[in-house]
């Protein structure tokens, strides 16, 4: 038996909380939302998704404003979004069986006498299942570099930069969440989770950033003869 670090049993709690969190809040907004079964896991997950993304993007701008360390990588973040991936993968998967079952091409590509750019759908519907579908894909990446192997294999800057992808994810989810809200498929209230969370994150990195930039200033003053 492989025994637990003391940060390694610290993490295995918090991802076993991850797992009931998910699960419950997933259990808890299936039957306040609308369609058959399987659509309402598929849009709990949605959104259970975005909110541990959005919480994933907080961690570093709010150890910035509490004067706390902010490391390139720490498990907290990495644990966030790990989950953030799990549940926004299988997001994807399961609202890929909600509509046009036996024919999930036409999730992406266009039938003859439809409008279409090279093949691909040209409508909203379609716009939003490429960017759900890149979103997904971009999640996947983040969540398997997530480990101090990829850290030191790929080097600080890169993996730095690979990880600023997440902000990508992001500006991803709020279009394909928005464009399903156009199409009609979600109910009102869902938009004010949308926004909310969208606004949380660009505030707290507002704010992180003329944090980090203050405190960039006061070191210089002080290191100034």
């Amino acid at each position: 038996m492989i025994a637990l670090t003391a940060e390694g049993r610290l993490r295995a709690r918090r991802h076993a909380l991850l797992a009931i969190v998910c699960t419950g809040a997933t259990a808890a907004l299936v039957p306040v939302l609308h369609g058959d079964l399987r659509e309402r896991i598929s849009t709990a997950t949605a959104y259970v998704a975005l909110v541990l993304l959005a919480m994933t993007l907080s961690l570093g701008p709010l150890n910035l404003l509490r004067s706390q360390p902010n490391p390139v990588s720490f498990n907290r973040r990495r644990d966030f979004g790990i989950w953030s991936a799990i549940v926004g993968v299988s997001h994807a998967a399961i609202g890929l069986t909600v509509h046009l079952r036996g024919r999930m091409h036409l999730y992406f590509f266009s039938e003859p006498g439809h409008p279409s750019i090279a093949g691909l759908r040209a409508d909203a519907f379609g716009a939003a299942n490429d960017t759900g579908l890149v979103a997904a894909l971009l999640l996947l990446v983040l969540a398997l570099i997530s480990n101090d192997i990829a850290l030191r294999g790929l080097g600080t800057t890169r993996w730095r930069t690979v990880q600023r992808s997440a902000y990508v994810v992001l500006g991803l989810t709020i279009a394909h969440a928005a464009l399903y809200q156009a199409i009609g498929t979600q109910r009102l209230w869902l938009v004010v989770v949308l926004v909310a969370a969208s606004v949380a994150v660009l505030t707290l990195q507002a704010l992180g950033v003329r944090r980090h930039r203050e405190a960039t200033q006061a070191g210089a003053t002080r290191r100034a003869p």
